[in-house]
C-alpha cells in the first residue's frame, strides 16, 4: 500500500518542503505555507519483459516493436540478465539485454504505454487556418483577447474584490447569449443563406451560455442579471462548488461558453486540502482545462488576488490557462481598465477601458473624455480657448498601442509646519520629492518650503517617466501663477542633471493629441540620427532641458 507523506506549499510562489515555515523561504510571504498531503509512489520498480528475436522484433509486456536502439549484451548462464540502462550526452537510451533471451530492464516509476501512431502528426500537415473567435459582445474586451474568445481556451480574470469581474463576465455571458438568439432567428429567416454570426464555434455545441457560480445562489445571480440587463433564455445559471457537479454540467450541456465564479470557490473531493488552497485550485484549473481542450468549449474563469494584487493560488494557474487579464481600478472612481498580463493567442500589451455604473459596465471607446477636466469647470473656453488655469498641464501617456491623455493638477500654497507637505494622488511620490529637487536647482523654482498638492483627474495614473515634464510645469505653473494654455501639453522624462529624455512611441502621443485639438506639444530633442516626427495639426517644440521647456510653456520665472 502506497505510504502518504506530509509536505508544505506555499499558496504564493508554490514553493514546496518538508517542514513548515510562518515565512515562506522562496518568496518572503507570511502565512502562506500550507499543510497538504500527497500519497507517494511505490518504490518498488516495474520491470518490463522484453524478448529480441532473430528477426530483431522486440516483444515488450505483450507489445511488439522493431529493435532499434537495442544492443545485445552478456549475461547468465540462463540467458537472463538484469539489464541497466545507460545514456550518453546527445544521444538516445541503450538498453543492453541478452540475444535472444528474456531481460528485466529497470524502468521509471510511470510505465510507459504503447502509442499509436496516429497520434503522432508532423506539423506540416496540420492543418493552418484561422479559428473564428467568440465575440464577447464588448469591443474593448475583444481587442484584449486578441478579437474574441479562442474556441477550447480558458480565460482567466483576476482582480481585486468589488472591482466588478463577476459583473464584467455575467454581462458578457448576457451578450454573448443574445447574440446566439439573434443569430438563430437571422438563420431561420435567411431561407438558407448564411448569416454573420459573431460567436461561431464547433457544430456540436449548443447554442447556450452556462454561468456557474460558486459564490452566490441562482437568484442572486439572476438579481444582478436585471439589473445589468443580461437576462436571456439562452443564459443557463447554476450554482454549486462541486467540481464533479460543474465537469457533469458541461458534458451534459455542452456550451458554446461556460463562465466559471470562482476558481477559489470550487473543490473536488478526489484531493486534500481547503477551497481555495493550492492543491484544490490545480486539481479544479487542470479539470476544467483538460474538458475545455477536448470538448472545444471556451471557459472564462474568475480569480481571487492577494492583499498585494497578485492572483491568489500557487503561479501554477497562471502557467495552466491560456489567457490571464487584471481587471483593476480604482472602487472609488468608475474607470476600469482590462489588461492582459497572459495570451497565447493575441498581443499583450492591449487595454481595455471601462466605465462602471449602477446599470453595469460599458465600454469606453474614447478614454480621453475620461481623463481630462472640462473646460467650463476649469475655467477655460475649452481647446484652442483664451481663458485658462493656473497649475494644469496635459500629458498622453502609452498603455499597449492606444495613448491615454493624462491632466496633471498641481497646488502649491505656504507651508506652516515644520516639515512641509507632500500630498500625491495618481503620481509617485518619490518621483515627485526628485522633480521638486530639480526644479529647485535647474529650473529656480522655489518649492522646498511649500505645501504641494499633485493629483490627477478620474483615477488616471501619472507614473510613467514621461510625465516628468507635465507634472514639472503644473508646480511652476502654481507657483508662478502663470496658466498653460488648454491646447498645450508636455511629454518627457526629466533627469537629475536636468535634462528632457526622450520618451518611447512619441508618434502615437501626438496623434492622440492632435485627434483631441491640442495645437502645440513640448517634446524632448529626438536624438542624433534619428528623424523628426511631424503629425499634422500640431506644433511640435523640441527641447532638450527644464529651463528651455518651462521657457516654451511660459511659466519661467519672470
Amino acid at each position: 500500500m502506497a505510504k502518504s507523506s506530509t509536505q508544505y506549499l506555499c499558496s504564493e510562489c508554490g514553493w514546496s518542503g518538508g517542514k513548515w515555515f510562518g515565512r515562506c523561504p522562496e518568496c518572503g510571504q507570511w502565512g502562506t505555507v500550507e499543510e497538504f498531503h500527497e500519497a507517494r509512489p511505490s518504490s518498488r520498480t516495474r520491470a518490463a519483459k522484453i524478448t529480441v528475436t532473430e528477426t530483431g522484433v522486440v516483444t515488450a509486456g505483450g507489445r511488439t516493436g522493431t529493435g532499434r536502439g537495442i544492443n545485445a549484451g552478456t549475461g547468465s548462464t540462463n540467458g537472463s540478465i538484469r539489464a541497466g540502462r545507460t545514456r550518453a550526452a546527445g544521444t538516445n537510451p541503450v538498453y543492453d539485454v541478452s540475444a535472444g533471451g528474456i531481460g528485466a530492464v529497470r524502468t521509471s516509476r510511470t510505465e510507459a504505454v504503447y502509442v499509436p501512431d496516429s497520434l503522432i502528426t508532423p506539423i506540416t500537415e496540420v492543418a493552418d487556418h484561422d479559428v473564428d473567435r467568440i465575440g464577447t459582445g464588448f469591443e474593448e474586451f475583444d481587442r484584449v483577447l486578441g478579437g474574441g474568445i479562442v474556441p477550447g481556451s480558458v480565460v482567466l480574470v483576476a482582480g481585486e474584490p468589488g472591482i466588478g469581474k463577476s459583473t464584467l463576465l455575467l454581462e458578457t455571458a448576457g451578450r454573448v447569449a443574445k447574440s446566439i438568439g439573434e443569430a438563430a432567428v437571422s438563420n431561420t429567416s435567411a431561407s438558407g443563406d448564411t448569416a454573420n454570426n459573431t460567436a461561431t464555434t464547433p457544430t456540436d455545441l449548443t447554442g447556450k451560455v452556462l454561468y456557474v457560480s460558486g459564490e452566490e445562489s441562482t437568484a442572486q445571480v439572476r438579481m444582478r442579471a436585471g439589473r445589468i440587463g443580461a437576462v436571456n433564455e439562452n443564459l443557463l445559471l447554476s450554482s454549486t462548488t462541486d467540481l464533479a457537479t460543474v465537469l457533469g454540467l458541461l458534458e451534459q450541456v455542452n456550451p458554446r461558453l461556460a463562465i466559471v465564479d470562482s476558481a477559489q470557490t470550487i473543490t473536488s473531493q478526489d484531493v486534500d486540502g481547503i477551497a481555495g488552497g493550492s492543491t484544490q485550485v490545480r486539481e479544479v484549473a487542470s479539470a476544467l482545462i483538460d474538458v475545455a481542450k477536448s470538448r472545444g468549449i471556451p471557459v472564462l474563469l474568475v480569480g481571487h488576488v492577494t492583499k498585494d494584487g497578485s492572483i491568489a493560488g500557487p503561479r501554477t494557474l497562471e502557467h495552466l490557462v491560456d489567457v490571464v487579464c487584471q481587471f483593476e481600478g480604482d472602487p472609488q472612481t468608475a474607470l476600469r481598465m482590462l489588461r492582459a498580463v497572459k495570451n497565447r493567442f493575441g498581443p499583450t500589451d492591449e487595454v481595455g477601458c471601462f466605465d462602471m455604473s449602477g446599470e453595469g459596465i460599458d465600454e469606453v471607446t474614447n478614454p480621453g473624455a475620461l481623463f481630462l477636466s472640462d473646460a467650463d469647470d476649469a475655467g477655460g473656453t475649452g481647446s484652442g480657448g483664451s481663458a485658462n488655469t493656473e497649475g494644469t498641464c496635459v500629458t498622453f501617456t502609452v498603455d499597449g498601442h492606444r495613448s491615454l491623455p493624462i491632466e496633471v493638477q498641481a497646488l502649491v500654497t505656504n507651508s506652516v509646519l515644520p516639515t512641509p507637505r507632500r500630498a500625491t494622488n495618481g503620481i509617485d511620490s518619490n518621483r515627485l520629492a526628485m522633480l521638486v529637487a530639480v526644479l529647485y536647482r535647474h529650473g529656480k523654482v522655489p518649492l522646498l518650503t511649500n505645501d504641494l498638492y499633485i493629483s490627477t483627474i478620474a483615477g488616471g495614473l501619472a507614473k510613467e517617466p514621461s510625465c516628468d515634464l507635465a507634472v514639472a510645469a503644473a508646480l511652476a505653473s502654481a507657483a508662478f501663477h502663470a496658466p498653460i494654455p488648454r491646447d498645450w501639453a508636455a511629454i518627457g522624462e526629466i533627469s537629475l542633471t536636468g535634462q528632457v529624455r526622450p520618451v518611447p512611441r512619441l508618434e502615437y502621443r501626438l496623434r492622440e493629441a492632435a485627434r483631441l485639438g491640442f495645437t502645440h506639444v513640448v517634446v524632448p530633442k529626438h536624438r542624433r540620427g534619428a528623424k523628426p516626427i511631424s503629425v499634422d495639426g500640431i506644433t511640435v517644440i523640441e527641447v532638450d532641458s527644464l529651463p528651455r521647456a518651462l521657457r516654451a510653456l511660459g511659466v519661467e520665472r519672470k
